[in-house]
């Protein structure tokens, strides 16, 4: 059975905007689970159209430092203004929530928190700590902000050594300004090369396509990417979280995603995770390899 993922689109989304309906024995056990102990993570707060497919494997991404973001970008649904205090609590209630769950892979990501001298890398590097305590045989990914490209930040997420760090840059040159607001290209580019050169093993990001950008702008972001000895890019279609934020200008074909696809390989990506629905966090166990 399948089924339209809701949004805020015109009417006429394309048929390959269809996912099928989350199944099998993992799926409805986490989905327990995550009921039963009210437990938070990206995947249900942000209906992710992978969500069935990625807990059926066992992995899941976790937000941390609350959900309230100090930047305004045009693409996210995440809430804009002033945070709450931080819950010192947190890196315990994280990785209580990844030993029910019995998690084989997390994702951690966070909100970005400019209003915090550390720009909230304290709270990351303890979150970190404590998943391996309490789940020792756990595989993470920190999907982290640029931390304004402030080192003694990026550097305690090096010194945590995570099996995987991703910060996307989101969409191309161009677009940044418009769709990132904040963020700067060459910043997020910046952190992802010195990620490498501090000793990372395997980095990554992400594009969103359909905000306007052209197939070259795209061959250009990626091999951008390249340089900066990114591993893992993943591509997907951007999908308008609501009215107040940037329209879709282009549904961007299979076929297309599949030469981004092929272009990203012969880039020399480890992996490439190029489609309509895929994600940042979309087959993120398959990315340790």
């Amino acid at each position: 059975m399948e089924t339209v993922l809701e949004t805020n689109l015109p009417v006429g989304k394309p048929k390959w905007l269809k996912v099928k309906l989350p199944i099998g024995q993992k799926y409805t056990e986490l989905r327990g689970l995550v009921d039963k102990y009210s437990l938070n993570t990206i995947c249900t707060s942000g209906s992710c159209p992978n969500m069935g497919e990625c807990w059926g494997e066992g992995t899941a991404t976790f937000m941390i430092l609350g959900n309230i973001c100090t930047r305004s970008c045009g693409f996210c649904g995440v809430k804009t203004g002033r945070p709450e205090t931080v819950d010192w609590d947190e890196p315990e209630k994280v990785a209580r929530s990844i030993k029910i769950m019995n998690i084989k892979h997390a994702v951690i990501t966070s909100v970005d928190r400019d209003d915090l001298k550390d720009g909230g890398s304290i709270i990351w590097i303890e979150t970190i700590k404590a998943i391996r305590r309490m789940n020792p045989t756990t595989t993470l990914e920190t999907l982290i902000p640029d931390f304004q490209d402030i080192k003694i930040n990026i550097d305690r997420i090096v010194e945590a050594n995570p099996e995987v760090v991703s910060h996307n840059i989101e969409t191309v040159r161009r677009l940044t300004r418009e769709v990132r607001i904040q963020a700067k290209y060459d910043r997020s580019l910046e952190v992802l090369r010195y990620l490498k050169e501090k000793g990372i093993n395997r980095t990554k990001s992400g594009i969103m396509l359909g905000l306007g950008e052209t197939e070259e702008e795209v061959f250009q972001a990626m091999r951008d990417l390249r340089q900066a000895n990114v591993d893992v890019v993943t591509i997907g279609q951007y999908l308008q979280p609501s009215k107040k934020h940037l329209p879709v200008k282009e549904f961007i074909t299979p076929e297309q995603f599949a030469k981004y696809e092929q272009f990203g390989l012969d880039l020399g990506f480890r992996h490439v995770e190029s489609g309509p629905l895929v994600r940042s966090s979309y087959k993120a166990q398959k990315h340790l390899l």
